[in-house]
């Protein structure tokens, strides 16, 4: 990864904002799901406009004027997204859903685009605007869920010093799809909470542990995690029974909530701000709606 960067928006809404009128305080929401507050796209703002930045930004940190190739990884905009962003950044681009794990199967996407030998610089964006999908009204998402954006760029440098490992991939397709989805005639996001975090805390673990076998890399050896954040308490689980209690991890969803695609840059965005990640190996995983996940070990940029 040559470079990353994120932006978000500038509205801020609290913990005692989101939970008010369910009767709920922010102590609450904090002890379930370790968010303390938000950011959601307020008047005048647009996500394509926060998409750029991002994209622009991490270009920037990469030192790169421009990538050859945009994936833009989201599933809470329409198919045309992708092409507004690559119009804006003048760049051939194309959209990738696979919901919270969107942003990892992009990554993977970037580096196997790079290593077939199509494009040299690939800039892969997260973006999502989630608060256009839930209710207010529902407890178990409008509580949970924000807007952000973050992006990345894979180069031929970095898969020629082999600072991107293969990914390991999972998919179920089938009646557990429907614990996260939108339901038939609904326009809203509809999730069974605990059914999402007995999954997350059993499946992805064994993910990581096969992500890490491809890597030929064992537990210890990774400095930096980064899961997607979509709870903290999923979090902190996963990674103990990771054995990634030693890393680095990244807790952006204190402040920045659930963002599905865009949580991973997001989050490696705020880590660097707090730490030292230059350079480090960390492990990347995303996980969500589908059911689908994916992980991956990749190299920091120094």
């Amino acid at each position: 990864m040559a470079g990353f960067a994120a932006a978000r928006p500038t509205h801020r809404v609290s913990g005692a904002e989101l939970v008010e009128t369910f009767g709920k305080d922010a102590a609450w929401l904090k002890t379930r799901s370790g968010i303390e507050e938000l950011r959601r796209l307020g008047s005048g703002e647009s996500l394509v406009d926060l998409a750029v930045s991002a994209a622009r930004g991490a270009l920037d940190d990469a030192q790169i004027g421009a990538a050859d190739l945009v994936l833009v990884a989201t599933c809470s905009q329409p198919i045309g997204f992708g092409d507004d962003v690559g119009r804006q950044l003048n760049r051939p681009a194309f959209t990738v859903n696979a919901a919270c794990s969107g942003f990892m199967f992009a990554m993977s996407a970037a580096a196997d685009q790079v290593r077939g030998g199509s494009v040299d610089t690939v800039l892969v964006i997260g973006a999502e605007q989630m608060s256009a999908m839930i209710d207010p009204a529902d407890l178990g998402t409008s509580i949970l869920f924000a807007d952000g954006a973050g992006a990345a760029i894979v180069t031929r440098a970095e898969i020629e010093q082999d600072a991107f490992s293969p990914a390991e991939f999972f998919s179920d397709g089938g009646a557990a799809r429907d614990v996260l989805q939108i339901e038939d005639g609904r326009t809203t996001l509809h999730m069974d909470g605990s059914a999402v975090f007995r999954w997350a805390v059993e499946t992805v673990p064994e993910l990581i542990k096969k992500a890490l076998y491809r890597a030929n890399l064992d537990a210890n050896e990774i400095d930096v995690f980064v899961p997607h954040q979509a709870n903290l308490r999923i979090v902190e689980r996963v990674r103990r029974a990771a054995g990634l209690d030693h890393a680095i991890t990244a807790d952006d969803v204190r402040t920045a909530g659930n963002t599905s695609a865009a949580s991973i840059p997001l989050a490696l965005a705020d880590l660097r701000e707090k730490v030292d990640v230059a350079g480090k190996l960390a492990l990347l995983v995303g996980f969500g709606a589908g059911l689908t996940a994916a992980a991956q070990v990749v190299r920091l940029p120094g």
